[in-house]
């Protein structure tokens, strides 16, 4: 495998005026499982919206899912609901890593990387990190 992570969006988007149109649709888009609670309920992007959407592909790349599997049955459906309860104890994480990973991985980078997406994937937006404190957080695990 590569391990390279590509990022190009996370499908958000406002219908831009039409025709003889003046006005924005505020209607909410986006791409389910991605977009943060407060957008789906709100319509509002925030930087803490984007915060929350990259703790979902940084989950995705802790648990080589996908951010919704129709195929998988309940809370499995939805990554999220799945994995946040696990995230912030040590001895689920197993459970969750990706096991294509076989274990080679270092244990402390792992919980560390694990504990960052709890804390993006926070309800509350206030609760969730900055970028530039996410950006100190990963920074050390590269050289891990």
């Amino acid at each position: 495998m590569d391990y390279t992570a590509k990022l190009s969006d996370f499908g958000l988007a406002k219908v831009g005026p039409q025709g003889d149109e003046t006005h924005v649709s505020t209607r909410v888009m986006g791409t389910y499982g991605y977009a943060a609670p407060e957008y789906v309920m709100t319509g509002h992007l925030t930087a803490r919206s984007d915060v929350y959407s990259f703790g979902v592909v940084l989950l995705e790349l802790l648990t080589g899912r996908r951010s919704v599997d129709k195929t998988r049955l309940g809370k499995e459906h939805r990554l999220v609901d799945w994995a946040r309860p696990k995230l912030n104890d040590k001895r689920k994480l197993l459970q969750i890593i990706d096991p294509r990973l076989e274990n080679q991985y270092p244990a402390k980078a792992a919980q560390k990387a694990c504990s960052l997406a709890y804390n993006c994937l926070s309800q509350n937006p206030k609760a969730r990190p900055l970028m530039s404190d996410v950006v100190k957080t990963l920074e050390p695990l590269q050289s891990k």
